[in-house]
This record gives structure tokens, C-alpha cells and sequence, in this order.
């Protein structure tokens, strides 16, 4: 009998995906610009800042959070009246968050740090309301308070920090519009703007009260930035991998970018991950393979950033890697493991990997003949919360088994 002709593609880029890519309208309002540098004569020029607050972004983008904490630290004892040192010690909690992003241990400290920066942002433009830096870091605040309200799904609050956002960046943009620090902002607000309505309907009411976005400018924008921006580049570099794999499909781009920043920052597991999705979307199985061992092995060592939900996806695309190469019972394996590790991570509502894993179960039940475990697989699936065509496929397989 022959396979069915089907090409297994990457249908779940971890919790992030659907969520993720449905927050991306309040990155829209992010609007990142906490690394922007020497604005203007309101900004500080020393060298010796420069090279410090460089120090402590590369270390927040390795995880090395000890390092990046003396480095500002020292950066707001010295420079008390400047926004820069709370707003990038505040950075640090956010990717701390991000590495675990289920807890919300962390929440209420971040927006609390947010907050103080925006006080001492208020108390300099109550003074001068054109001052660039605190233009900036009381933009980035804002932006930083509606991404995480967006991603603990309080949309209204995430929207309102946004509304708030966006006209103080443009304000900023328009005293200098010409620095490539600023661009990251406004690219990313261009591109989000324009993109997110098209893809997910339901968020075109609370877009109304925005400026259009432009995607193609978008994009353009965060290229210059991500050449030519002096502390934004990195940033901008991380905007455009998440668009080029989430969005714009451009797989090729995204593999480029991840194995370059993880080049870089080897310790960043965000960067190592998309690496190996990357490189399955583009069907390099062994590079994909190894990637996801790497970060297995690095979670089993509890290293910084690689908990479980870096396991879960790691053993999920193993057993992608495996399925597709025809090492079915390898793949069973790795699917075993990470259906259980989704059992003791999920909420009540589930996620895509618990899904789509037993879906694939389900699957290599069906090509190893054993139809009556396979439909009890797709049962299961349809009694999980949906993700993308899960349900479908499963009442498909139902009818015809997946393998004839």
C-alpha cells in the first residue's frame, strides 16, 4: 500500500503560536525603542555610558542577567535623573517572563518597574515636554505594560497602554526622524498595523482608532534599523525573525537571521529554538535535529531559559524529525514524552502541542496499522481544544485512515 502524499509541516511554533501571533497587535504598540542612543543634546553622549549600556544589552540578549544587573545598576547610580538605567533593569524582569511565561509570579514587579520609569519620564517632560529620552523610555514603558497585558490576554488594558504609546514615539520621530534608532518603533508599529487586520479580523474594531499601517515600509524601516541603528540593531534583528517565520513565511530569512543571532548569543534559547524551526520548515532535518537535541540536553542540565516548555518543543519536533525520516517508533517516542510533559505544564484549556502531538499519534498508528488505537487518538484530538485544522484532520483520518 502507499503512503498517503502528505508533507508534515510545522503546525505549532510552541504556546507562542496562535496566542502569539494574535499579541502581535499590542507589539504593534510596543513599539520598542529602549535601546535608542544619543538622540540629542538631551541625551547623554559619554562614551563611557555608551559602552556600558552596550555591555549590559548583550548580556540581557545571552541570559546572563547577574551581568546585565551591574551594568545598569550602575547606570542608574550614576545617572539618577535619566530613564535609562530603571527602564533597562526593568528589561531584564521582561525576559526573565519570557523564559517562563506561564507564571505570572513576575507580573505585578515588572509593571511596578514600568511605572517608576514612567514617573521619572513625566517628571523631566513636565520640565520639557520635547526631551527625546524621556519621549522614548516613557513610549517603551508603556509598550512593555501592553505586551504583557496582551499576552495574559487583558485586551482592553493592552490596547489602552498602546493608545497611550503611540503618539508619544511619534513625537519623538518627529523631532528626529532621521535616527535609525527611532526607526525600529515606527517599523514595527507599520508593519503590525498593517499586517495583523488582514490575518485576524476580530482585532479591526480596536484598530479603527490607529494610524494605517504600511507592511512593505514596515519592513524596510526595520532593515535599516536592524544595519545601521547603533543599540537598536539587535532588536530589530529580533522583530524581523519572528516576522519572517510568523508572517511572512520566509523561511530561508528566518533561518539566516536565528543562526546568526544564536551565533552571537549562544545561551539565548528564543534564538536557538527558532533555529531549529527554521531548519525543519526547510526540511534540513539534521540540522533541525540537532538544535532540538542540544536544547534537550541543556534542558536535562537545567540551564538558564531552558525549562520545560523548551523540552516540550524540543521533544515535539524530535518526533517531527523522526515521522518524517520514517522513524516511526522513535517518533512515538518523542511524542509519548512530550504529550505527558504537556499534561503537567498545560492550563485547563490545553495547547497546540498536546493537540497536534496526539494527532501525530494518531497518524503513526494508522501507518503502523493499528486502526483501533488510531481512532481512539483521533477521538481524543477532537475532544481538545482546537488549534488551526486539528478537528478536521482528525474527522478526516476517522473516515479514511492515514495511511492506506
Amino acid at each position: 500500500m502507499e503512503r498517503r502524499s502528505e508533507t508534515i509541516v510545522d503546525t505549532s511554533n510552541s504556546r507562542y503560536s496562535l496566542n502569539h501571533q494574535m499579541n502581535a497587535v499590542k507589539q504593534s504598540f510596543l513599539l520598542v525603542i529602549l535601546f535608542s542612543s544619543v538622540l540629542s543634546s538631551q541625551w547623554i553622549t559619554s562614551p563611557d555610558f555608551d559602552a556600558q549600556a552596550q555591555r549590559g544589552i548583550n548580556a540581557v540578549y545571552n541570559l546572563e542577567f547577574e551581568k546585565a544587573e551591574l551594568e545598569f545598576s550602575s547606570l542608574a547610580r550614576n545617572y539618577p535623573s535619566h530613564p535609562a538605567g530603571k527602564f533597562f533593569l526593568g528589561m531584564i524582569d521582561w525576559w526573565k517572563i519570557l523564559m517562563t511565561i506561564d507564571d505570572e509570579s513576575m507580573d505585578d514587579i515588572f509593571i511596578q518597574k514600568m511605572d517608576d520609569v514612567i514617573e521619572l519620564c513625566d517628571s523631566i517632560l513636565h520640565i520639557n515636554e520635547n526631551d527625546v529620552a524621556a519621549l522614548f523610555f516613557k513610549g517603551g514603558a508603556l509598550g512593555f505594560q501592553g505586551r504583557l497585558r496582551a499576552n495574559r490576554s487583558s485586551w482592553i488594558k493592552a490596547a489602552n497602554a498602546g493608545r497611550q504609546a503611540l503618539p508619544i514615539v511619534q513625537k519623538a520621530y518627529k523631532i528626529a526622524p532621521n535616527n535609525y534608532d527611532i526607526l525600529l518603533g515606527i517599523g514595527i508599529y507599520n508593519y503590525y498595523a498593517s499586517t495583523i487586520p488582514e490575518k485576524y479580523p476580530l482585532v479591526k474594531p480596536v484598530m479603527v482608532f490607529f494610524p494605517t499601517g504600511d507592511k512593505l515600509k514596515g519592513i524596510e524601516q526595520l532593515i535599516k534599523a536592524s544595519e545601521k541603528a547603533k543599540f537598536a540593531s539587535l532588536e530589530a534583528k529580533y522583530f524581523l525573525l519572528q516576522l519572517y517565520y510568523n508572517y511572512e513565511r520566509q523561511y530561508e530569512k528566518a533561518y539566516n537571521l536565528s543562526t546568526s543571532l544564536l551565533k552571537q548569543f549562544p545561551n539565548n534559547v528564543v534564538f536557538h529554538r527558532y533555529v531549529g524551526r527554521s531548519s525543519f520548515v526547510l526540511l534540513k532535518y539534521g540540522e533541525s535535529s540537532a538544535a532540538f537535541s542540544e536544547i534537550l540536553e541543556r534542558c536535562v542540565k537545567n540551564i538558564r531559559g531552558y525549562n520545560d516548555f523548551a523540552k516540550r518543543e524540543a521533544l515535539y519536533y524530535l518526533g517531527m524529525v523522526s515521522m518524517n525520516i520514517f522513524n516511526y517508533d522513535l517518533a512515538l517516542k518523542y511524542f509519548y514524552q512530550c504529550d505527558e510533559l504537556s499534561r503537567n505544564i498545560d492550563k485547563d484549556d490545553g495547547s497546540p502541542f498536546m493537540t497536534m502531538t496526539n494527532l501525530r499519534i494518531g497518524m503513526i498508528y494508522d501507518i503502523q496499522k493499528k486502526r483501533n488505537y488510531a481512532i481512539m487518538q483521533y477521538q481524543k484530538v477532537q475532544r481538545m481544544k482546537k488549534f488551526e485544522n486539528s478537528h478536521e484532520l482528525a474527522q478526516q483520518y476517522l473516515k479514511s485512515p492515514y495511511f492506506q
